[in-house]
C-alpha cells in the first residue's frame, strides 16, 4: 500500500543525483584549464576564451537549482508514494542527468535554433515531469496530507514554470538568440508569490 512507501529513500536517491549532475557541469572548465596549459595560455585569455562556457556553467547551476527547490518543496508535502509517482520522479532525474550534454553543446555551439531549443526543451521536459508528480500527488490522498498546499493551491500555481518554459522554447525556435533571455521568466514565479504573500499579510493585519 502506498501509506507504507516513506519517500526517504526516493528522495535521498534523488538528491544524490541531482548533486552528482550539478557537480558534472563544471568539469568542461576543468578540461580547459588543463587545454589553457598545454597551449601555455595565460589566465586572462583562459577565462577569455571560455566566457561562453561559463555563462553556461553558471545558468545551468542556477536553472537546477531552482528545479530541485521545486522538487524539495513538493516532497515535503509528500508522506508516501506510488509506482506512477516513482516512475514520473525517474523522468525528472532522467532530464536532470541529461542536462549537462546540452549544456555542452550550448557551451561550443552558441546560440544556433538546435542548439538553445535542445537546452531550453530539456529543461521544459524537465518542468513537465514535475508538473506530472504535482498532479499525481494531488490526485492520490493516500501520497499527502489532506491540508497540505498541494491540495489547495490552484492548479495554475505549479503550472506557472511549465507555460514559461514553454514560451521560451517556442522563442527559441523562432528567435535562437534570445531563448537563454527568456529563462529569466523563471524568477517571476518566486517574485510573484512573495508578493501575494506580503500581500495576504498586510490583509490580515489590517
Amino acid at each position: 500500500m502506498p501509506q507504507n512507501r516513506s519517500p526517504e529513500r526516493l528522495v535521498f536517491f534523488t538528491d544524490a543525483v541531482v548533486a552528482i549532475a550539478i557537480t558534472l557541469l563544471v568539469l568542461p572548465l576543468v578540461e580547459a584549464v588543463s587545454d589553457a596549459v598545454s597551449q601555455h595560455l595565460d589566465p586572462a585569455a583562459l577565462i577569455g576564451e571560455n566566457q561562453w562556457k561559463i555563462y553556461s556553467f553558471l545558468l545551468s547551476f542556477a536553472v537546477i537549482a531552482r528545479l530541485w527547490i521545486v522538487h524539495h518543496h513538493v516532497f515535503e508535502q509528500v508522506k508516501a508514494y506510488s509506482k506512477p509517482l516513482m516512475v514520473a520522479n525517474f523522468g525528472w532525474v532522467l532530464t536532470i542527468v541529461v542536462l549537462p550534454f546540452p549544456t555542452e553543446v550550448a557551451a561550443s555551439y552558441g546560440n544556433d535554433r538546435f542548439t538553445s531549443s535542445l537546452y531550453i526543451g530539456t529543461i521544459l521536459a524537465a518542468s513537465l515531469f514535475q508538473l506530472l508528480m504535482v498532479l499525481i500527488i494531488r490526485r492520490d490522498p493516500a501520497l499527502r496530507d489532506e491540508d497540505s498546499e498541494l491540495a489547495r493551491a490552484p492548479l495554475f500555481d505549479t503550472a506557472v514554470n511549465t507555460a514559461l518554459l514553454a514560451a521560451a522554447f517556442v522563442v527559441a525556435a523562432l528567435v535562437p538568440h534570445a531563448g537563454y533571455y527568456m529563462l529569466l521568466l523563471l524568477l517571476l514565479p518566486g517574485i510573484i508569490a512573495r508578493f501575494r504573500k506580503t500581500k495576504n499579510a498586510a490583509a490580515a493585519d489590517a
